[in-house]
């Protein structure tokens, strides 16, 4: 199991490695699973109560099995469990999936559309704010607010939504969306931490060329509200292993290129790889932070008011 979530991301330097052996290091930490889900549900909480701990058991199930896999993934690659952060990706989930996440203790969320990242932030947020008003009700202290991932492809109309609230952005994929994140982030005075999407020859796929990052990367160096934390790839959707494996180690090495290329290399150490249908190899090839969706949450519920699935969301 991994260990509990500080609900901030720490930073130090990623050891060398070669690919598909061994760590690229990250000071993220997935959180570890508390002892058991709460029995009860205060009567102010905007939820079925009954449902939620109809679906509870199973929920819990699949997260401490995720976690275990992830453990193990970790201890072959020869790195710590606490070195992979876990994004529960919940665009599938309804709301109850993401509150009975949260009472678990996982503090690590991804959504694929701004608009529904927001809401749920917005609601995660008054989950918390009632919990502190009412402590007799839930019985235990305040938790961490979570870290909101924002996973999908972001279009530059929203990026100031964006930025408000996700604490890490994984799909950088242009000069002018970086632009634009640097442009509303220096509004704002805050700095806006971000991935740059890899592609690997996929046309309907997002992200740009391996050979273009490094020259992103340089292009951003004089953008003081936006750092690049690190990159991000999806594998092709196939069964073939061998090719999921050359897609994870190509990004690695594409990884290892920018952090020999920039000059403060260590401001460069996430790796974001694997989701739930290959996320393990992810993690044996480098990857310190993975995306899993329906391995937690189990199948897709599509809630009422939720936005219609598109395209981009190849996240899971």
């Amino acid at each position: 199991m991994g260990s509990r979530s500080s609900g901030a991301f720490r930073e130090r330097s990623p050891p060398k490695a070669g690919p598909c052996k061994g760590p690229v290091g990250s000071g993220l930490r997935i959180p570890r699973l508390r002892d058991r889900v709460r029995d009860g549900y205060p009567s102010w909480m905007p939820t079925d109560a009954a449902s939620r701990t109809e679906h509870a058991p199973m929920l819990k199930d699949r997260y401490e099995a995720v976690l275990q896999r992830v453990g193990e993934a970790a201890r072959r690659s020869g790195r710590r469990p606490e070195e992979i952060v876990t994004v529960a990706v919940t665009k599938n989930a309804s709301m109850d999936v993401v509150r009975e996440l949260f009472d678990l203790g996982h503090r690590h969320f991804g959504e694929n559309r701004v608009q529904q990242l927001a809401a749920r932030a917005a609601q995660v947020d008054e989950y918390r704010d009632r919990i502190r008003e009412h402590p007799g009700a839930s019985g235990r202290e305040t938790p961490d607010r979570p870290n909101w991932h924002m996973v999908g492809s972001l279009q530059r109309n929203k990026v100031r939504k964006a930025i408000e609230n996700a604490r890490l952005i994984h799909s950088l994929d242009s000069l002018r969306l970086a632009e634009e994140i640097q442009s509303q982030s220096a509004k704002r005075d805050r700095v806006t931490e971000v991935l740059i999407e890899v592609n690997f020859g996929e046309e309907q796929k997002g992200g740009i060329a391996a050979p273009a990052v490094r020259h992103l990367v340089d292009q951003m160096g004089s953008m003081l509200n936006v750092r690049v934390r690190g990159l991000m790839c999806m594998a092709p959707n196939t069964e073939d292993e061998a090719l999921i494996r050359n897609t994870f180690d190509r990004c690695r090495e594409v990884f290892e290129d920018v952090r020999k290329f920039i000059r403060e290399s260590d401001r460069i150490d996430v790796l974001s790889m694997g989701m739930s249908n290959d996320f393990e190899m992810a993690i044996e090839c480098g990857a310190n932070l993975i995306r899993v969706g329906n391995a937690i949450v189990g199948d897709p519920v599509v809630e009422s008011g939720d936005d219609e699935p598109t395209p981009e969301d190849a996240t899971d």
